[in-house]
């Protein structure tokens, strides 16, 4: 029962936070997630959700996204929070559709649970569903991931939105541990490029579009809330370790859960932040438009930067990887492959 009241206070403390931060405003999207929001009851969720409306003008919301566990989604958790009326989006973390791979990483759901969270969403009456899924999983093999993708296949228009991520390694997880003790190991570039390669032929075979290099959607069903952050407009992040953007400056809370819960209590919330200066806003910008089918605006661009960047992405022009568009640069599929290292290289404009 610890963890149960744990998460009341954690909840408490998020309620407080946005008494304290959201008054009056009125968000376009929200996205519960970060960890796994779904420990939480149908209830605290709720809470949430009340004290929302209780901050905010939500008439204008055009998307409430959650992030799930397969392993946390029952029929009658899904149902309940469908019944909430707010939730109209799920992110369900998948990660793979095979067991072993699922295992080397230690998560705790199953194939059989990840297919059947999906089924029970659906019947729940979520009609906008996300999955995730790894590229370069300890013991994943081309074949493996051709696995994954033709079981996501077979699930059809109830999958809305893709994301697909290359492995990262956090510290103090179990895979670093088993990283560590040599019992498995990390896939190489060769690997994650032919399934990258391979992404991208099942996404044209399935009508999904890559909008982001990373993300994938079928017509209409774009990420509202992420690509917001893409194009640098602010937001608010609340509880531990959420991070916020005004446009100019960013802000992070403490990380430590526990402080998070007793200053909140008095009031208060510990937190760093930072002012961009026009080069770092650049260099961000640049680093997240090259990412998308979109592009770079120029008419974004500080002018400080406009010149400079006109004359340095011209080579990448001429090499098929950027398209100039006369308001955009966008890169091509080939350009998005390469976009980080492209961004990288106008930095120092």
């Amino acid at each position: 029962m610890a963890g149960r009241r744990d998460t009341e206070a954690y909840v408490d403390a998020l309620c407080r936070e946005m008494a304290m931060r959201c008054k009056g405003m009125s968000p376009r999207t929200i996205y519960v997630g970060g960890g796994t929001p779904t420990i939480l009851s149908v209830a605290q969720v709720g809470r949430i959700v009340e004290s929302l409306c209780r901050c905010c003008d939500l008439s204008r919301l055009e998307e409430f996204t959650m992030e799930g566990n397969p392993e946390n989604l029952s029929d009658s958790y899904l149902r309940d929070l469908a019944s909430l009326g707010a939730v109209d989006r799920l992110s369900i973390g998948v990660q793979s559709f095979v067991d072993k791979e699922l295992e080397a990483v230690g998560r705790v759901h199953s194939v059989e649970q990840a297919i059947h969270a999906v089924e029970s969403a659906v019947r729940a009456g979520f009609g906008n569903l996300s999955v995730d899924l790894i590229m370069g999983l300890p013991g994943q093999t081309l074949e493996s991931w051709r696995q994954s993708l033709a079981t996501l296949a077979t699930m059809g228009e109830w999958v809305k939105h893709l994301s697909c991520y290359e492995l990262t390694v956090e510290p103090g997880t179990i895979l670093e541990k088993r990283l560590g003790r040599g019992l498995v190991s990390l896939a190489g570039d060769d690997l994650l490029s032919a399934e990258y390669g391979m992404l991208m032929e099942w996404c044209d075979d399935n009508a999904m579009e890559v909008y982001e290099v990373s993300n994938f959607s079928r017509r209409g069903f774009r990420s509202r809330h992420n690509s917001r952050y893409w194009t640098r407009e602010p937001y608010v992040g609340l509880g531990a370790s959420a991070h916020s953007f005004d446009g100019v400056r960013r802000r992070w809370n403490n990380a430590d859960v526990t402080a998070y819960i007793d200053s909140a209590r008095h009031g208060d919330v510990p937190h760093g932040e930072e002012t961009l200066s026009p080069r770092d806003a650049f260099n961000e910008y640049v680093m997240t438009a090259l990412r998308t089918v979109d592009g770079i605006d120029k008419r974004l661009i500080d002018k400080r930067f406009a010149d400079a960047l006109a004359l340095h992405i011209t080579p990448y022009v001429a090499e098929g990887m950027i398209v100039d568009e006369g308001t955009h640069y966008r890169p091509t599929r080939e350009g998005m492959l390469h976009a980080d290292g492209i961004a990288v290289s106008l930095f120092e404009l």
